[in-house]
């Protein structure tokens, strides 16, 4: 007899094939001479309808030990089902029950569960209807990122978890040491002697993969970073890790223009990748968590992203009559009240908007004839905003070394930054993309607490 997982015997198993299942058991209704169990193993949203006739061995004993959560292995005879909504059903012929739960103290009955009731039970949760179809689609959108960069020839890069440089400017990091905290080393000065930690300088958990990736697209011309990736933001907001995936293209011999055309591309792929292999998850998510999922799939999908300029956005948000909490002038950050109608209600799609003023982007964009503005983008889409960031780079050598300089930082530490510029330069360009914020965006799902195993926030680290 073999083992099949749930999801491919709901879509093909067929009636007189003699079967193995394991799983856990969602729901028990006994009925005179039968019982009738609902089997989960997480393959699928929908679990497999076991029957257990009376007259089994040890069926009094068995039928008991069935509540809800315990988990059991079950061998049987697949028949046609007579009841609605289910093409084949599981006539059981024997049982294992590998454990219990105990009855009424299991925490996941069968009723709804706030999602804040069940970040408390993030070792549980999983084994709920919205959080396993959350991680079957957050496994899809993982495999299509692979999927995508690899069919066109990209190189998966594993960039480091531990730095000493600081990608973007801004210092929100995480300290990585094994200083004693209690007695640190001073130098002379009274500052904390960093030549006697592990790595004889201050060393922190990256922020971005990017800086890395840029040293092996000068080699392989077309890489990508996916993974961890930290902020020490103090931010307890429904769109904030301080512990998320980061996916990082870099691509040689590739301008602004290039960086925006891999960028719409990619998220078409995404988007199409998912729907074809989660429709149940996706339909599910459709009614009852955002009825607007599946129609802003399509919109993702089959829509050419409008591309605008800063300098434009600014005007068509100037001249709008909406009232916005932020004032909109140039040279401001956009927030996400602007972008969102950028996106929703003034193209009713994505929009890419590009050439950002110098002074609100990193030091590494290639600055535009002028000085005023550089060559990012911003990829906008409709409810969340800014769903993606990137920039042509600077790959001129004095241009950066100015642009190091004006942002504070120490040059000295970016030598092998500037490196790249003195030898072979050429110019590339990239973009990153919130994995979580990717996934929360598909779903419709309302905090990123929510989209991740196991949320990484202010005064939360559980497991």
């Amino acid at each position: 007899m073999a083992m099949a997982r749930i999801r491919e015997i709901l879509q093909t198993g067929e009636p007189d094939q003699v079967i193995t299942v394991k799983g856990w058991v969602r729901t028990k209704r006994e009925s005179k001479g039968f019982t009738f169990v609902d089997i989960n193993d997480g393959s699928a949203m929908a679990g497999l309808q076991v029957v257990l006739n009376a007259d089994m061995d040890g069926y009094g004993t068995v039928v008991k030990d069935l509540t809800t959560g315990s988990s059991v292995e079950i061998s049987g005879l697949l028949v046609e089902s007579p009841g609605k909504g289910q093409r084949v059903e599981l006539q059981g012929q024997s049982i294992t029950v590998f454990g219990t739960a105990e009855g009424e103290t299991y925490p996941l009955q069968k009723k709804r569960h706030s999602f804040e009731y069940l970040r408390t039970l993030g070792h549980l949760r999983a084994r709920t209807n919205t959080l396993g179809a959350v991680f079957r689609v957050r496994n899809a959108c993982a495999q299509a990122i692979h999927q995508f960069f690899q069919e066109q020839g990209f190189l998966w890069i594993h960039t480091p978890i531990i730095t000493a440089s600081d990608c973007e400017g801004a210092g929100e990091m995480f300290a990585v040491t094994n200083l004693d905290l209690a007695k640190p080393p001073q130098d002379p000065s009274g500052a904390i002697d960093y030549s006697q930690d592990f790595f004889g300088k201050p060393a922190y958990l990256t922020v971005s993969g990017q800086l890395e990736a840029e040293i092996m697209a000068m080699a392989f011309t077309n890489v990508y970073t996916f993974g961890p990736t930290f902020r020490a933001e103090n931010s307890n907001t429904s769109r904030h890790l301080a512990e998320f995936w980061m996916v990082e293209p870099e691509m040689a011999f590739c301008d602004l223009v290039g960086n925006m055309d891999w960028a719409e591309s990619f998220l078409k792929y995404i988007f199409k990748f998912v729907l074809e292999q989660c429709p149940e998850d996706m339909d599910f998510f459709n009614q009852r968590i955002d009825k607007s999922v599946l129609a802003t799939a399509d919109n993702i999908i089959n829509n050419t992203f409008e591309r605008i300029t800063y300098t434009e956005a600014v005007k068509l948000l100037e001249q709008c009559d909406r009232p916005f909490e932020f004032p909109v002038e140039w040279g401001i950050d956009l927030q996400s009240e602007h972008e969102r109608y950028l996106a929703e209600d003034l193209f009713k799609k994505p929009v890419i908007v590009t050439d950002y003023p110098t002074g609100i982007k990193a030091f590494y964009m290639r600055l535009n004839e002028g000085g005023e503005t550089v060559a990012a983008m911003d990829v906008l889409a409709p409810k969340v905003g800014e769903i993606i960031g990137g920039s042509q780079r600077e790959e001129r050598l004095d241009v950066l070394e100015r642009r190091i300089t004006e942002a504070g930082l120490d040059p000295a530490t970016y030598w092998w930054y500037l490196d790249l510029r003195r030898f072979g330069t050429v110019p590339h360009a990239g973009f990153g993309l919130g994995f979580e914020r990717l996934v929360q965006f598909m779903t419709g799902m309302g905090n990123i607490r929510d989209v991740i195993p196991f949320p990484r926030t202010p005064d939360n680290i559980e497991f």
